[in-house]
């Protein structure tokens, strides 16, 4: 079953005299527990096209369902409770709140939610405790290590039980050891939680965890490899060099 469905997909925007199209008719569907890698160069359209997925951005044309809904026929105010309930986001760079702790950085996206304190401090706790780092829920993002941050980022994208993660290189800025641990984690919540995973990645390593991998090129897919890999790896898989 179809959790994604993308018809004609087109992204399009003015840059003064110039308009530039990042993603172009592009036809997709992506099945429900899948965990898709989006990789291809720079100006490709996967960053476009995780934040359209998102809701985020708008398509200038075409078609997006997302389990079930036309996402980008939504109001304004139906498309921020979609996406506060149904989406979790993992940035590359972490984007926590520096003057939060890493509990109350996770705590966030519960606030939208009318739950009372007490189901927030259950779910809170179990997704700390689900990524690894209950033990760390009273530190500052600064008085973390950069996997550490990036598990707490994990845990603020999971917390609300979303059907979809969208995670944007999310191994980027890391060493090989806490890539690994944070690609693990990742398909963890893919096999054991079945949640659906769609991640951008520039580094082909990383694709070891995944299900399947689509390439864009100029804005169109331009080549799909099903059952590209074992959905789970181990650290030999990036023995010979660092995830950057």
């Amino acid at each position: 079953m179809s959790l994604i469905e993308c018809r004609q997909l087109t992204r399009t925007y003015r840059r003064g005299d110039q308009e530039i199209t990042p993603l172009r008719d592009l036809d997709l569907d992506i099945e429900a527990g899948t965990f898709l890698a989006l990789m291809g160069p720079s100006g490709s359209g996967k960053t476009t096209l995780l934040n359209l997925l998102a809701g985020i951005d708008r398509p200038t044309s075409g078609s997006l369902v997302v389990d079930g809904r036309e996402i980008h026929h939504l109001s304004r105010g139906a498309l921020a409770a979609w996406r506060a309930s149904a989406v979790g986001y993992i940035f590359q760079l972490y984007n926590l709140v520096p003057v939060l702790t890493a509990y109350e950085n996770v705590e966030l996206p519960l606030l939208l939610h009318r739950i009372s304190r007490k189901e927030r401090h259950r779910r809170v706790a179990a997704a700390l405790d689900l990524v690894g780092i209950a033990d760390r829920s009273d530190h500052l993002p600064r008085q973390l290590s950069g996997g550490q941050e990036q598990r707490v980022a994990i845990a603020r994208a999971i917390v609300t039980d979303p059907t979809l993660i969208l995670a944007d290189e999310p191994t980027g800025d890391l060493d090989r050891e806490s890539a690994v641990s944070i690609m693990d984690l990742m398909a963890r919540l893919n096999r054991d939680l079945g949640r659906t995973i769609v991640m951008v990645t520039h580094d082909p390593k990383t694709t070891e965890w995944c299900d399947s991998v689509l390439h864009l090129e100029k804005g169109r897919l331009a080549e799909a490899e099903g059952e590209a890999t074992t959905p789970m790896a181990s650290e030999s898989n990036l023995e010979s060099e660092d995830v950057r």
